[in-house]
């Protein structure tokens, strides 16, 4: 069984390919890149490594992966973009390598990048997210599982985004954005809880009860960040009252952006 690959495309002898990877025409697949089964490469398309690709991913005509990030600290390291298992990967879609050798630019499983995304340097991002057309995340930016990103807007560097948030299109997201939370605008603000996301997700009556209290607390009692978190301890050991609380603690690090204000009332600018 061989490789079906158009007759235009361009393979480096050294390309690891499983047999049922699909290859269209003029497609380039270059040196250290491997591409695991049923994965289909569209026309057009260009992957240089060193690339890992999972098995069962599309990707779309004229995607470029894998090429030299956009950062004038680049030496020339040998350094990685790592793509999992189920991904749509749309038309003309980039998708840089890290920066430093040994670095990788990551991203998980089930994921839908739509038209002219572009994921930068050192990007990672998770499972089951959903990024729509026109995004330009910045490098290293950090994507949590079953967010959802509106279309047409950017992300600054090293803004990470909770799990199951969902970001307004036309939005600028220049600092953290919780988990469960809507937030968009420009500038950009939390809005209310991504309760159709919730949902969605199978979140239970009682989850949701602890989610609106946690919500409450955070935007509309008028406490801040760490107010807000001493009051969120008391709440009850759900895990995602858990996972949001890590997330805001986490938020306060120097090395991140701080928080997304809420809208009027809560934490706001100055808290963080």
């Amino acid at each position: 069984m061989t490789t079906l690959i158009h007759p235009t495309a361009v393979v480096h002898p050294s390309a690891e390919l499983h047999p049922t990877v699909q290859i269209g025409a003029y497609a380039v697949i270059g040196d250290k890149v491997k591409v695991g089964a049923g994965t289909v490469i569209g026309p057009h398309v260009v992957i240089e490594g060193p690339t890992e690709i999972g098995e069962r991913n599309e990707i779309f005509p004229g995607a470029a992966i894998g090429l030299e990030p956009q950062d004038l600290k680049y030496d020339g390291s040998a350094s990685w973009v790592k793509i999992g298992n189920g991904n749509k990967i749309r038309e003309y879609v980039t998708i840089n390598r890290a920066t430093n050798a040994g670095e990788a630019t990551e991203i998980g499983n089930d994921n839908l990048l739509m038209a002219y995304v572009h994921v930068a340097h050192n990007c990672v991002i998770e499972d089951s997210v959903v990024i729509a057309n026109a995004v330009a995340l910045a490098g290293h930016v950090h994507i949590e599982s079953k967010a959802v990103i509106g279309g047409v807007l950017g992300i600054h560097q090293f803004v990470h985004v909770g799990r199951l948030a969902m970001v307004g299109g036309m939005s600028r997201i220049d600092r953290d954005v919780p988990p469960f939370m809507l937030v968009e605008g420009n500038p950009c603000r939390v809005r209310t809880l991504n309760l159709v996301g919730l949902k969605r997700a199978g979140f239970t009556s009682s989850d949701l009860a602890d989610m609106k209290k946690a919500f409450r607390l955070l935007y509309r009692a008028g406490f801040t960040l760490n107010q807000a978190l001493e009051e969120m301890e008391k709440l009850s050991t759900n895990p995602h009252i858990e996972h949001l609380y890590n997330f805001l603690q986490l938020s306060q690090l120097p090395k991140r952006r701080g928080l997304i204000p809420g809208k009027s009332h809560g934490i706001n600018v100055d808290d963080n």
